[in-house]
């Protein structure tokens, strides 16, 4: 089959596969129409820059942004993703994958910070230090940190403690070598809950940082 033609059918079929599909999800839809669109724009730049099989590729390549939401989801984000369960393993870290492509890290507070205070726990440094290595060895990437906390106290207690134990976080991993402007820190206290504050278990999950890491296509 020829490679251009092949490279323009791979277009056709994702977008074909956007309208097509009735009973998808809106989240299914974005994702699909992200993933069209992209491809679409992957097959043009590849078949201006690299005939036939350019647009092949570029089909592919830009079905895969489009899908992730505009970051890039490569062989090293793979990688450091495989190394951070690696590592985490037994620790009640959660390492995961967004839909938009970025590393997502969830720490507990069981292993991260003890209650009111933004001092990095013992447990969680060598976690840390595994993660600092990943993005050491994969320096593209940027990294946000976001610090939240349960609803015990006040909004004006909570929310600088969430953004000082971001910025705990942050500290800790440019002490291993990370550059300080590829991190950005964020707390939101405790209006972002992910368990019910009135049970002891769900306030303890509400107690968390979230670490993404994302590596933009255009790097």
């Amino acid at each position: 089959m020829n490679k251009r033609f092949a490279g323009w059918l791979a277009v056709a079929f994702a977008s074909s596969a956007v309208v097509g599909c009735a009973n998808m999800t809106e989240t299914q839809r974005t994702t699909g129409t992200g993933a069209g669109i992209g491809a679409v724009a992957g097959a043009v730049i590849g078949g201006a820059t690299g005939g036939g099989r350019g647009a092949g590729t570029g089909a592919a390549i830009g079905a895969a942004i489009g899908a992730g939401g505009g970051y890039l989801w490569s062989q090293r984000m793979q990688e450091q993703k495989a190394t951070m369960e690696q590592a985490t393993r037994g620790t009640g870290v959660s390492v995961t994958q967004t839909q938009d492509n970025q590393l997502k890290l969830d720490i507990p507070s069981d292993i991260s910070f003890d209650s009111g205070r933004a001092d990095i726990k013992p447990e969680l440094r060598p976690i840390l230090d595994h993660f600092g290595t990943t993005l050491n060895q994969n320096p593209v990437t940027t990294v946000r940190i976001v610090g939240h906390t349960d609803n015990t106290g006040t909004d004006a207690i909570n929310g600088p403690l969430s953004v000082n134990r971001a910025a705990s976080t942050r500290d800790y991993l440019v002490s291993r070598g990370v550059a300080v402007n590829r991190i950005t820190i964020e707390g939101h206290g405790s209006t972002q809950p992910v368990a019910d504050n009135s049970t002891v278990a769900g306030r303890a999950r509400n107690r968390r940082v979230e670490i993404f890491v994302a590596e933009p296509p255009s790097q």
